[in-house]
């Protein structure tokens, strides 16, 4: 087999020019379809100091869920009256 030569257009460089690039260089121009596809999120950094790695979130999150699941099984099952206070 023959090695194919690399051209100097065809190795990597340390440092790019926009004159490098054919078209107008448009800053976020996929942001917003990373934004749709991705699963990643940003944490509140008092929320990040709570909650030091993924798991500890999840075990959080899937406890918020069980708890809320419990109340509302607990609210269907009420009567749905509102106790009202009376005046004597």
């Amino acid at each position: 087999m023959k090695k194919v030569k690399q051209t100097e257009k065809d190795e990597l460089r340390a440092e790019y020019k926009r004159s490098d690039f054919p078209g107008p260089l448009v800053r976020g121009k996929y942001a917003s379809r990373l934004c749709k596809s991705s699963n990643v999120i940003i944490l509140k950094p008092e929320v990040a100091e709570a909650f030091p790695n993924e798991e500890a979130v999840n075990t959080a999150l899937l406890s918020l869920i069980k708890l809320v699941q419990k109340t509302t099984r607990l609210t269907k099952r009420s009567t749905g009256r509102v106790k009202r206070l009376h005046a004597g």
